[in-house]
Order: structure tokens, then C-alpha cells, then sequence
């Protein structure tokens, strides 16, 4: 049994209801690219709305980080990552949260005591010390000495600027065949996390102030990657059964050994996998030059010029290889990996003939730029562009260059790449500010009207229209539907007349919880039923429209205003897309 199904089973056993992934790409969340935390799809249910499951959660999710992209290579970094997690919802607290983490990591994967330490909560002149939190520890066998106190910025958990709130208790395990210490620094690294058990018992209110919460709840997130490899032994994570596989995969096409080009294989392996679970999900993300598109196309050219750097064979189908591996890895546990196994696969496929035109074009703009050189040194802006237009690495460049007796300004690039990374992670910083829990009385309003117009485009254009995909922020809503051809002005004057009736007619919105079966037989559709758990929400407009949806939505149709088609174009083929307002 692997460490997902010991988590799952000793949860489910404690009363919990394991609840399927959410997507990794967030529904009507424009705030994040992806999910990057467990906890991240629950906001709603931490904020005090009843979940259709109960109030004892678990599960494993997929995410995605992009801050530490950079890192990949090393031993220990991954922009895709499953978090394993367990939730109460108002039910149990900080005693039986400790308790179950104890239990699970002492009896059930037998890890020593002595090698376990905890940091706790160190308060603030608004909150308390959390003693509670290091009383327990120290009942469940714990030693003062292993138990730090860490202020705001190690143990203090918040969704964005403001909302639910809360200390936290972080477990570290020390890896290291070195003596024990008696007494556990947090600053010493050999003591890594493994655990974070966030108690959410405050709301930060707009003004700064802190109350005390209704609804306590508890949140806790338990990296798979790190915590696999402490249970296997190894300082690197890459050498986990986890991608054991995957690597023997990489030197078998490469006929190199992972020793001797270890970075280039880790970042192979860890690109490979995302960009497969990405265009995996179901909303239908493709490479492109914006949000998303931009990430994936950037990792699928990224593992290629690693794998070039390998000498793998390019004219073999090396990347679908991999990716086959990964797939047969994961599609017992996320079935859009097995039911979208070959939309990845023709991705990766178009993306790789693609880079490859373009790193033919970046030969040939190298071959004027040196023809029209007047010295004998490639700068800093010209580095930049090879690499930000053809995707040279400055490796490439440099090796070019050497060929024809001319040296880079690699200095003068870096500096300029630091530059390029400041306005990204400045531009990344921005989609992830505050945004988590951005559900405000707008967004509510798209969200229903989202409903409408899926109700109005079926009667217009046809029963088979379906909903693929939907974006919202608090200016507009987008909507992606089923659909072979543009729609006529008719159409779209007819969808609009009919959103805007419903709208005048003040119909009320009810919402009822049911099975996922008897929800399917009641005649309520859902955009990708697969990554509903068997207990749903299904929210009914009157006669018109009869959704199963994680909601939040009005009370009543005439709250939503006007509703006016600003633009109707193609998305992708045969999928269509209209961006609306409501005035």
C-alpha cells in the first residue's frame, strides 16, 4: 500500500469522507493559474458553507507552484506536487488534529519519536501564545526541547489580505545520519517539514482587526514528494520510487546515467509530468503566449532543450515515451490522466514539431546576427532576444558563439534575465494576491448568469451545446461552449434576449443535495462529472436551468442586472467562447 492509500485509509477510518482532486485549474478563480494547496478549492466550506460531504474531509490533490521554478533540478523542487490533507469543518480542534498527525506518522508509517520536533504558534500583542497546541504535543510524548515558537511569518496561516485566520503547528522530521540533537532549531535544515496543521479560529476583518471565528476549523497539508522520501532514506526526492521509473526511462533514451547529468534529468522528469497533468485537466489548456498556455508551452520547451542537451534522439517520439510512463503512473488515481491520454499526448507532440521550427528560424536570425556583428561580442540584448523570442538557453548562444570566435556579455544577460524574472514573478505576484477567497457579490452574479446563457445557447443553437470552460472577475464572465460555427448576429441577439427575460421574470434559485446519481437522473447536467464527489450540490433556475455546481449563487434571477454579449470568437476547435457583462 503507498503512502496516498495508508493516508486515505487511516482518515476514512477516523470518520472522514475522502472527496475527490479538484481540477488544477481553478474554476471562476482568475485570481491563480492553478491550484496550489489542498485547501485552496475549500475556501468556500472554510468560510462557513455547509459541504454537501460533512465536516470530516480528506483527500489528495494535485498542484502546481511556480515560485520555485527556477529550483527544479535540484534534489528536492517540483512545480507539480500532490498534497495529501485532512479538513474539519467545525467539528474537531486542535486536540484531535495532533492527535490523528501523531498517530498516523508514529504507528502507521513507524517513525521514531525521537526523530520528530514541532514549531507552534508564538502569538502576537492580538493573539495569544499557543500553549494549547504545545500541551498536546507534550502529552503525546513530545520533549520541550523539541518544540520551537515561531512568530507571523513561519506559523501563521491567511487566505489572501483578509478572512479566515490562524496560527499553526508544523512537524519536522531530522533527515540526516548525524546525531539526533537533543534540542530541535528550526534554522538547522537538516530538520525539514514534513506537516502543517493550520487552526483557523480568527477573521481578519478589512480594517486589520481580528475576531474570533464562529466555525473553527482545522486545515492540514503533508507534502507526498518529501514525505516519500524520508519514509525511502534518500537526500534526493528524484530517487524515490516515485520517479524511479521515470529516470530509467530518461537514461534509457539518453544512454547517459542519472549521476552524470542528474539536473538536466530532474528538470526532464518534473517538466514532463506537469505539462502532462496540465493539459490533462479538463479545462482544456493548450500552449499558448498568455496565463496557462504560457506555463505549459514554457515547460514542454524547457525539458526539450534539456533533453537536446542529453542528446537524445529529437526525431524520436522521446517526449511521448515519457509521457506514457507518466501517464500509466497516474491514471488510477486522476481519471482525466486516462480519459484525456490522447489529447496529452498530441500536445506534447504539436509543441515539441513546433519548438523545433522555431529553434530552426533562431539558427538562421544567429547566422544574420553574426553575419551583420561589427564586434566581436554577442550583448546582453541580443543574448535576451535569442533566448526570449527562439528559446536559446545562454548555454546555446555561448557554444554558438564559440564556434565563430566571438564571446557573449553573459553578465549583462543574467542581469537582464533577473530583470525579465522580476516583472513575471511581479506579474505571478498579482494573480495570487488575495485572491482565494474572492467569491463578492459580483462574481456571485456571473457565476449564476453563467447558467443562463448554457440554459439560452441550447435552445438557440442546439440541445448538444455543452459548457467547456468558464472564466469570471468582477469586470466580466467568459464562457467556452460546445459549438462548430460562429454564431450569427441572430443568435446572439436571440441568447441575450433570452438570459435578459429569465433575468425579468425574477426566478428563484434553489439548491438541493443529492447523490451524483440521482442527480444525473434527474436531468442535471455538469460540465466534467468526473471530479464531483458521490454527494453534490444541484442548483435549479425555476423550469430554465439545472446544474450540478459548487455554486455560490443568487437568490433570485432579477438581482443580476442587464445582461449584454460584448464579444462571441473561437477558442479552440470546435469550441466557441462569448465574454458578457451585466450592467
Amino acid at each position: 500500500m503507498n503512502l496516498k492509500e495508508q493516508f486515505i485509509n487511516f482518515f476514512v477510518k477516523n470518520g472522514h469522507v475522502q472527496i475527490p482532486s479538484a481540477p488544477l485549474i481553478p474554476e471562476n478563480d482568475p485570481s491563480v493559474l492553478f491550484n496550489t494547496a489542498g485547501m485552496q478549492p475549500l475556501i468556500p466550506y472554510l468560510m462557513g458553507k455547509p459541504h454537501p460531504e460533512g465536516k470530516r474531509l480528506c483527500d489528495y490533490q494535485k498542484c502546481v507552484r511556480l515560485t520555485d521554478l527556477d529550483s527544479i533540478g535540484d534534489k528536492t523542487h517540483h512545480t507539480f506536487f500532490e498534497m495529501l490533507g485532512n479538513w474539519s469543518l467545525g467539528d474537531y480542534f486542535k486536540k484531535e488534529s495532533i492527535t490523528y498527525s501523531f498517530e498516523f506518522l508514529t504507528q502507521v508509517l513507524n517513525i521514531p519519536l525521537e526523530r520528530l520536533a514541532v514549531t507552534v504558534f508564538a502569538g502576537t500583542e492580538n493573539i495569544p501564545r499557543d500553549e494549547t497546541s504545545a500541551s498536546i504535543w507534550q502529552s503525546l510524548g513530545i520533549s520541550p526541547d523539541r518544540i520551537a515558537y515561531l512568530g507571523e511569518e513561519d506559523n501563521f496561516w491567511i487566505a489572501g489580505e483578509t478572512g479566515p485566520c490562524g496560527g499553526d503547528t508544523e512537524i519536522f522530521y531530522f533527515r540526516s545520519n548525524d546525531e539526533i540533537p537533543q534540542k530541535f532549531d528550526p534554522k538547522d535544515d537538516r530538520w525539514v517539514e514534513i506537516w502543517n496543521n493550520v487552526f483557523m479560529e480568527f477573521n481578519k476583518n478589512a480594517d486589520g482587526t481580528i475576531t474570533e471565528l464562529p466555525q473553527k476549523n482545522v486545515d492540514t497539508g503533508m507534502g507526498l514528494e518529501r514525505v516519500v522520501a524520508v519514509l525511502e532514506g534518500v537526500l534526493d526526492n528524484y530517487q524515490t520510487s516515485i520517479w524511479q521509473d521515470v529516470i530509467a526511462k530518461i537514461e534509457e533514451l539518453s544512454h547517459k546515467s542519472y549521476n552524470d547529468a542528474a539536473p538536466s534529468m530532474r528538470i526532464i522528469a518534473d517538466h514532463v509530468r506537469t505539462a502532462v497533468f496540465i493539459s490533462a485537466d479538463y479545462a482544456g489548456i493548450k500552449p499558448s503566449n498568455t496565463d496557462q498556455g504560457y506555463i505549459l508551452r514554457r515547460l514542454i520547451r524547457r525539458a526539450i532543450r534539456h533533453a537536446k542537451k542529453l542528446e537524445i534522439d529529437m526525431n524520436s517520439d522521446w517526449l511521448l515515451e515519457i509521457a506514457k510512463v507518466i501517464i500509466k503512473k497516474y491514471e488510477n488515481y486522476y481519471p482525466e490522466i486516462k480519459a484525456n491520454q490522447e489529447i496529452v499526448l498530441e500536445v506534447l507532440k504539436d509543441e515539441a514539431a513546433k519548438f523545433n521550427r522555431t529553434l530552426e528560424k533562431g539558427l538562421k536570425e544567429f547566422s544574420k546576427l553574426v553575419s551583420h556583428l561589427t564586434t566581436s561580442e554577442i550583448n546582453k540584448d541580443e543574448a535576451f532576444k535569442l533566448y526570449d523570442t527562439y528559446g536559446f538557453p545562454i548555454e546555446l548562444t555561448e557554444e554558438l558563439a564559440k564556434e565563430h570566435n566571438l564571446s557573449v556579455d553573459t553578465e549583462g544577460f543574467k542581469a537582464k534575465f533577473k530583470e525579465h524574472q522580476e516583472l513575471s514573478r511581479t506579474a505571478s505576484a498579482g494573480k495570487f494576491k488575495g485572491g482565494l477567497s474572492s467569491q463578492g457579490e459580483i462574481e456571485t452574479k456571473y457565476h449564476t448568469a453563467t447558467h443562463l446563457l448554457n440554459a439560452a445557447l441550447k435552445i438557440v443553437v442546439g440541445p448538444d451545446v455543452h459548457q467547456k470552460g468558464s472564466n469570471i472577475t468582477s469586470e466580466r464572465m467568459r464562457f467556452d461552449f460546445s459549438c462548430n460555427h460562429k454564431l450569427s448576429e441572430e443568435e446572439k441577439e436571440q441568447a441575450e434576449e433570452l438570459v435578459n427575460r429569465w433575468i425579468m421574470d425574477d426566478i428563484p434559485v434553489t439548491m438541493e443535495t443529492m447523490s451524483k446519481a440521482d442527480a444525473i437522473s434527474s436531468g442535471a447536467e455538469a460540465m466534467f462529472i468526473e471530479k464531483y464527489a458521490d454527494i453534490v450540490n444541484v442548483y435549479s433556475i425555476g423550469d430554465v436551468s439545472k446544474e450540478i455546481c459548487g455554486g455560490p449563487h443568487v437568490k433570485h434571477t432579477g438581482e443580476l442586472g442587464k445582461f449584454k454579449i460584448i464579444k462571441e470568437e473561437a477558442s479552440s476547435a470546435g469550441i466557441r467562447r462569448i465574454k458578457a457583462i451585466l450592467e
